[in-house]
C-alpha cells in the first residue's frame, strides 16, 4: 500500500461543508502541568505555539533520520514523493513509535488534557532547491475534526533554520477564528492548497528556528508555512497531531485515532495497533 493513499491531506471543501465544525481557540487550564510550567502555558495561550524543546539526543535523531531515508528511498522508487507520506502510522512501526512516544505525548498532555488521541503523522521533506513553499494557512481549516482541540508537533528531523526554510509563525493570529482563504489546487508551487491572504496585518511573522531533534508545538488555529527550501540542504520534519480525545472526528477520520494517553471514553477513535513493520 502506498503511502498517503487510505487517506487525504484535507479532504474537499464540498466534504467540509457537510460537518458541522467548532471552530476556536480552546486556552490550555493546568494548574498542575507536569512537563511544561505555568508560563509557558500562558505564552501558549498568548502566542499560540511554543518551540525549542529538545527531546531526542544527536544519537537518537540520527537513528530516525537513517531510518527517514530509507523510507524516503522506497517511497520515491514507487512514484511518491517526498511530501507523500501522510498517515504514516499506519503502515510503518517507526512512525506509530514517535507518536506514541512518552517524551512527546508528556508535552501534549499539559496542554490538552490526561486523554489524547494521535490521529496525524505526516513526514515534510524539502529536498534541496525544490522550489516548493506552504503557503499562510490554518491546519483546522482542513480537519473535519470538531471541536478543534488540537496541537502539532513539529520534530526537526534534520536541522531547520532560515536557510533550508524553516516554518513560520505569526503570533496571536489563533485569537481571530477560522480566517478566509483561497483555494488553488493548481500551484504546483505550493504543498498545500489553501493561502490565507494579507497576513501582514496579523503581526510580525518568527522563524521556528529548530536544530534536528527538537519539537515546536503550535495549535490548530495559528497562521503559519514556509518558503520554498533554495538551499543545497534538506529540511525534513514530522507534524505529529493530537487532540483531545472528546473531539470527533468525521468522514471516517475517527480511524486514525490512536490512543496515546488516557482513555476514550465514547470509544470514537478506532485506536489501531501498531503496524507490524
Amino acid at each position: 500500500m502506498q503511502p498517503g493513499t487510505q487517506f487525504a491531506i484535507a479532504p474537499g471543501l464540498d466534504d467540509l461543508a457537510q460537518v458541522d465544525r467548532q471552530l476556536a481557540f480552546f486556552p490550555a487550564r493546568n494548574a498542575n502541568p507536569r512537563t511544561l510550567n505555568s508560563a509557558q502555558l500562558a505564552e501558549f495561550n498568548v502566542r499560540g505555539y511554543l518551540a525549542g524543546f529538545q527531546v531526542f539526543s544527536d544519537a537518537e535523531i540520527a537513528a530516525v533520520r537513517a531510518r527517514f531515508d530509507r523510507l524516503l528511498e522506497t517511497v520515491l522508487a514507487a512514484g511518491g514523493d517526498s511530501y507523500s507520506i501522510s498517515s504514516a502510522h499506519l503502515l510503518y512501526a517507526e512512525a506509530y513509535d514517535l507518536l506514541t512516544d512518552s517524551r512527546i505525548v508528556d508535552y501534549v498532555t499539559d496542554l490538552l488534557g490526561d486523554d489524547i488521541v494521535g490521529w496525524g503523522c505526516h513526514y515534510f521533506c524539502k529536498m534541496p532547491r525544490d522550489g516548493k513553499r506552504v503557503a499562510w494557512h490554518q491546519d483546522a481549516t482542513y480537519w473535519p475534526l470538531s471541536p478543534s482541540k488540537t496541537v502539532t508537533v513539529w520534530l526537526a528531523i534534520d536541522d531547520a533554520d532560515i536557510g533550508n526554510a524553516c516554518m513560520r509563525f505569526i503570533p496571536g493570529s489563533h485569537l481571530h477564528g477560522p480566517l478566509g482563504f483561497e483555494v488553488d489546487d493548481q500551484d504546483q508551487s505550493n504543498v498545500l492548497n489553501q493561502t490565507v491572504p494579507d497576513v501582514e496585518a496579523m503581526g510580525e511573522a518568527v522563524n521556528n528556528e529548530l536544530p534536528a531533534g527538537a519539537i515546536s508545538l503550535h495549535t490548530d488555529l495559528l497562521l503559519h508555512g514556509s518558503e520554498a527550501n533554495g538551499s543545497d540542504r534538506r529540511r525534513c520534519g514530522l507534524t505529529l497531531r493530537y487532540c483531545a480525545a472528546e473531539v470527533k472526528a468525521y468522514l471516517g477520520w475517527n480511524r486514525k485515532g490512536v490512543i496515546v494517553s488516557g482513555t476514550d471514553g465514547d470509544g470514537h477513535w478506532a485506536n489501531p495497533s501498531r503496524p507490524p513493520r
